[in-house]
């Protein structure tokens, strides 16, 4: 549980050069990752894709918005947790839309 430590606490400076150089001590890193390739153009265009996984997020945030109006069609008020996930459920559904209409076109290739 403890450490053993059998050394000097005491730290002494380094011994002032009489060169003062200009490089310095930690040059820049570089890089570790290089730059990631150029994607595919055929998977920004994929339009299969496109539609399999906007219908499917739409579906699911429609799924989720449905389950917790449940209660409330009962006569049971909101409380915080079926608020938020009549939230949750319309933003997956609302990113369903936008994968299916791509509002900036940046599926379509530039010519």
């Amino acid at each position: 549980m403890g450490s053993s430590f059998s050394g000097s606490t005491e730290f002494s400076a380094p011994a002032p050069t009489a060169v003062s150089t200009a490089v310095p001590a930690n040059p820049p890193a570089k890089a570790a990752v290089p730059a990631s390739p150029a994607r595919d153009p055929e998977l920004k265009t994929c339009w299969s894709c496109r539609v399999l996984s906007g219908s499917a997020l739409f579906g699911a945030g429609t799924y989720v918005y449905l389950v917790a109006r449940r209660p409330l069609k009962q006569g049971i008020p909101p409380g915080p947790g079926t608020v938020l996930q009549m939230v949750v459920g319309i933003s997956i559904a609302c990113w369903g839309v936008v994968v299916l209409v791509d509002p900036k076109g940046k599926s379509h290739p530039v010519i």
